[in-house]
């Protein structure tokens, strides 16, 4: 059997895994990326790419402040370290209301945001919300303006990660894992399907399939897949100058050209195929947003499988049982926006043994009552 010898294993190549590897290689760490098929090639290269700083207070805020963080730094180096343009644009965003309901939520909202600092955000009634952008639907009551976030292209963030991973020392290999190797309670290495890969450290970045690993290491992992899907579209229109969303469907034009659209939320288990009803779905709600854009042309149709526990919270942190293994998934709709930060943690876990990062609502063994 092939055996392997590296300092840190990361079972899983999505931007969890593979920014985990770039950072534990700038602290001068060797790693190995395990993927089964390739890097990016599911939920982390087919996302849509919006940032945010993290501003209302929840159990994420800190993490989703770390990973606006880390997005800027990354800007900033990733095309410096591997001439790859991950298209990082600093936009502005309005988000829309069409009922009273929607008002008050969206206006609770702004509140949260102003008291946590970002000034940047205000109130826009209907009128001024057509003079940021004129083609919005004359049905909508007011909506949120931002000039604070950001877009990236995540396919092109992970070819500049994987990079860059590689030159501080990272490895991709095309495998799948199928078990931990352990010797009175620490790991000494991943059991692959082509052979045996040893070291001292696990990460399991393994985003909805993570629950694979529960008989790995005798503690359940709640984690389930939620499928999303989105539009590229070609249209005749001039770019959209800010990111539009309501009720949690978005639309932006990107830079390469196309109107991005999005997005669905469906229980499909581990059915990742594109469909013509949630085509359709997404189409609905870009049309309520932007009723010019009926002649819009298909251009790409792509859907994802993301990471959600149980609970809605993040899984990461420490295996208890098991020394030197380490769970970072459950991201849900925000894997761009927090996967640095969570790849800074078990980075921070791995080196130091410590976090800075407030985690522990994050415990990967809240689930062990229903093991």
């Amino acid at each position: 059997m092939n055996t392997q010898i590296t300092d840190v294993v990361i079972v899983g190549g999505g931007i969890v895994g593979v920014a985990t590897a770039y950072l534990l290689g700038k602290a001068g760490i060797n790693s190995v990326i395990i993927e089964k098929d390739s890097v990016g090639s599911h939920a982390s290269g087919f996302a849509y790419g919006r940032l945010g700083r993290g501003v209302q207070p929840g159990p994420h805020t800190a993490i989703q402040s770390e990973g606006w963080k880390i997005h800027n730094e990354f800007a900033r180096i990733l095309p410096e370290e591997t001439g790859v343009d991950i298209q990082f644009r600093h936009r502005s965003s309005l988000s829309l209301a069409f009922t009273d309901n929607e008002v008050s939520n969206l206006q609770d909202n702004l509140k949260l945001h102003q008291l946590n600092g970002e000034g940047n955000a205000h109130w826009v009634d209907a009128e001024g919300a057509k003079n940021i952008e004129s083609r919005i639907s004359p049905e909508i009551i007011g909506g949120i303006y931002s000039e604070e976030g950001a877009d990236v292209e995540p396919y092109r963030l992970m070819i500049a990660l994987v990079q860059a991973s590689e030159r501080v020392g990272a490895t991709v290999r095309n495998d799948r894992g199928i078990g931990l190797k352990t010797k009175a309670g620490h790991v000494e290495g991943v059991l692959l399907e082509k052979g045996i890969l040893s070291c001292q450290n696990v990460v399991l970045a393994m985003g909805p399939w993570s629950g694979e690993a529960s008989s790995w290491i005798n503690l359940p992992l709640e984690v389930r897949p939620l499928k999303g899907q989105i539009l590229r579209l070609q249209t005749d229109e001039e770019p959209f100058t800010c990111s539009l969303g309501w009720a949690g469907n978005y639309a932006t034009s990107k830079p390469d050209g196309l109107l991005w659209a999005g997005t669905t939320e469906e229980e499909a288990g581990f059915d990742d195929t594109p469909t013509s009803d949630g085509r359709d779905k997404i189409m609905a709600s870009l049309l309520k947003m932007i009723p010019s854009v009926t002649e819009a042309r298909l251009a790409q149709h792509t859907a994802c499988l993301r990471p959600v526990s149980s609970d809605g919270l993040l899984v990461l942190g420490k295996v208890p049982e098991i020394e030197g293994v380490y769970i970072a998934t459950g991201a849900g709709r925000q894997g761009i926006v927090m996967g640095p930060a969570m790849a800074r943690v078990i980075t921070d876990l791995i080196t130091k043994d410590s976090t800075s990062i407030p985690i522990d609502k994050f415990d990967p063994s809240r689930f062990a009552q229903s093991f």
